[in-house]
């Protein structure tokens, strides 16, 4: 994993395997930690499948939220980054396809 900062990016952090790009300077913990998860996510499912996946499925959650952030927000990936983030730990007890459990609106 490397990472590399980009002023200008809108987002503050993005995974494209194996780099993490971020706007800040000194990203924080759960930060790299989320995009360090993002990057797991793609190395099990494979860099092009997972882009095309969370396209697909931000596509999906669009027609059914009706809004970006709240169909960003339940990509089955963003769902499993966003409720491991803080626990700094998650990747060492993570199973593989874990997101997969986010799929559904009720998540796990």
């Amino acid at each position: 994993m490397f990472v590399v900062r980009f002023r200008s990016m809108q987002a503050d952090g993005m995974a494209l395997f194996p780099f993490i790009l971020v706007k800040q300077p000194n990203p924080g913990p759960t930060l790299l930690n989320h995009e360090r998860i993002h990057l797991r996510q793609q190395a099990e499912l494979g860099i092009l499948p997972f882009y095309v996946w969370y396209v697909v499925e931000y596509l999906i959650r669009r027609w059914q939220y009706r809004d970006h952030y709240t169909a960003y927000r339940n990509i089955s990936f963003e769902r499993e980054a966003f409720a491991n983030d803080q626990n700094l730990a998650y990747l060492k007890t993570r199973t593989f396809w874990q997101f997969w459990h986010y799929l559904t609106n009720d998540g796990l």
